[in-house]
């Protein structure tokens, strides 16, 4: 089995807060998290995918397909929107970064698989100290 790996970046907006929680309970729990008027983040985004070597070609699966896509499904979505408002994938959900690399995964799961690999992790870089890696369930 090998694992490869595609590198994407991209920018979006949120805000962490529960509407049927006050202001002050969404800062003591969220801090500032939960601005009002949201705030940002320049994201790194890691999909690892596995597979047997195919001895015709020496790929797991061409990485230029795999980033296609995660420019489709994912960036075309995400990158410079606000994940509360503009991502139809993130309706209704918290837009912690725990809950959108298991979204993301939710979403490239059959296009990967349809590269004749499978989906072994999406890793989601939201700070230079914070990550968030996802397996599948």
């Amino acid at each position: 089995m090998v694992y490869i790996t595609r590198k994407e970046t991209f920018s979006a907006a949120h805000k962490l807060s529960r509407q049927d929680w006050s202001d002050q309970k969404n800062q003591e729990v969220f801090g500032k998290c939960s601005n009002p008027n949201w705030h940002g983040h320049n994201y790194v985004l890691w999909v690892t995918v596995k597979g047997e070597v195919n001895p015709e070609t020496g790929f797991v699966t061409n990485l230029s397909d795999v980033s296609q896509v995660l420019k489709s499904y994912i960036l075309d979505k995400l990158d410079h929107k606000n994940l509360d408002m503009d991502v139809d994938f993130m309706k209704g959900r918290y837009s912690s970064t725990e809950v959108l690399a298991v979204e993301i995964w939710k979403q490239i799961e059959k296009p990967i698989m349809a590269l004749g690999c499978s989906l072994h992790s999406v890793k989601i870089q939201e700070t230079e100290k914070n990550t968030v890696e996802y397996f599948g369930s």
